[in-house]
């Protein structure tokens, strides 16, 4: 016979101290990645220089990968800097925030307005719908497809489900941004 052991609520120390602990734990794991993609995001951001000088943020390196990923991801209602902020969200999903932080405060033509007000300006609402749905399908964190790996046994299943949730999340998107931006203001007037 199992004997079950007494139950009792838990204390607000024994709570609180767990958040604490919780807290600290994944904010120097997520905030030491976050800090060190931001640094290597802001430094391909300024380079290369030209007579000294850094580039216009379209013409860095980082503005040079955004455009090349632009036509893709277009269709999605996303300009170069969201798919910067995509390629960046691959080492964890809450590096998005820092990109778009850094590419809109590099910017000169958006530096003066604050991050959402440069995101309101550059991103429709379907376009911004699209950006949920895709973060919702996307299998986007290198730490989930090793683990996969890792329990598997091998790259076939983690690279085919990385694969199908890319492109239910691309069609996702595709779908949210396209019925939003085409359907006239019967889902605008539901949505408001």
């Amino acid at each position: 016979m199992l004997e079950m052991p007494p139950y009792r609520w838990p204390t607000l120390q024994g709570l609180a101290l767990r958040l604490y602990d919780r807290a600290k734990v994944f904010l120097y794991r997520a905030g030491t990645v976050i800090l060190l993609v931001t640094v290597i995001l802001w430094a391909t951001a300024h380079l290369p220089l030209h007579n000294g000088k850094p580039p216009e943020i379209g013409d860095s390196y980082v503005g040079q990968l955004g455009k090349t990923v632009e036509p893709v991801i277009a269709p999605l209602g996303f300009n170069w800097k969201i798919g910067v902020g995509l390629i960046s969200s691959l080492i964890a999903r809450e590096v998005i925030v820092s990109t778009l932080g850094t590419l809109y405060g590099s910017d000169d033509n958006s530096q003066s307005a604050s991050l959402q007000q440069a995101l309101q300006k550059d991103l429709s609402l379907g376009g911004a719908i699209a950006l949920l749905v895709f973060f919702a399908f996307a299998m986007q964190c290198m730490s989930t497809i090793a683990v996969v790996r890792r329990e598997t046994g091998g790259w076939r299943w983690p690279a085919a489900q990385f694969t199908y949730m890319l492109v239910l999340a691309y069609v996702g998107g595709f779908t949210a941004n396209y019925v939003l931006t085409h359907s006239g203001t019967g889902v605008l007037a539901w949505l408001k």
